[in-house]
């Protein structure tokens, strides 16, 4: 059996296989974004995203980056766990995990040709345009409305699941 953790890649070792992409020609689309309890909206984004190139890599945040931006109560899932789920999606290639609040870093070092973003951006709200575009990159919108996110599933799970109270 193939391990789990078969396409997490560290940031150097993405690096070099990137290379290896741009030489035989392929195109590289790269999403990012913390997966912590995985429902339908991502893997629709996750499918619409693998439409714009030939490799779907993701750029996964770290628990400490889950929790620098989502609140201390987050991530649900630890790390290596949402790393293994991912791992068994079809249309993604490769994973990578990253610490810092911002994926800046991780786009400046591969530069995807595609950095896919889901519906609740538009192009021009996308917090690493500008990133994007200073390496000679796109920006691309894809997936459903944003009508599913992780917050609004636990709230859900909360509100059915809590003790109600007695009067």
């Amino acid at each position: 059996m193939i391990s789990p953790q078969h396409k997490l890649r560290s940031l150097a070792e993405l690096k070099r296989e990137r290379a290896g992409w741009r030489d035989r020609g392929l195109t590289v689309v790269m999403v990012n974004g913390a997966f912590d309890v995985l429902h339908v909206g991502h893997l629709r984004y996750l499918e619409a995203a693998k439409q714009h190139g030939d490799i779907l890599f993701v750029a996964v945040n770290s628990d400490l980056s889950v929790r620098t931006s989502k609140g201390p109560q987050r991530p649900i899932l630890p790390e290596h766990e949402r790393v293994e789920i991912l791992s068994h999606l079809w249309m993604i290639d490769r994973l990578v995990l990253f610490d810092t609040k911002s994926v800046d870093s991780v786009l400046n070092v591969i530069q995807p040709e595609f950095h896919a973003k889901g519906t609740d951006y538009t192009v021009d709200t996308v917090p690493e345009r500008d990133a994007v575009l200073a390496y000679g990159g796109s920006t691309v919108i894809c997936g459903d409305l944003k009508d599913h996110a992780t917050t609004d599933l636990i709230a859900t799970i909360i509100e059915r699941f809590a003790p109600k109270h007695r009067e």
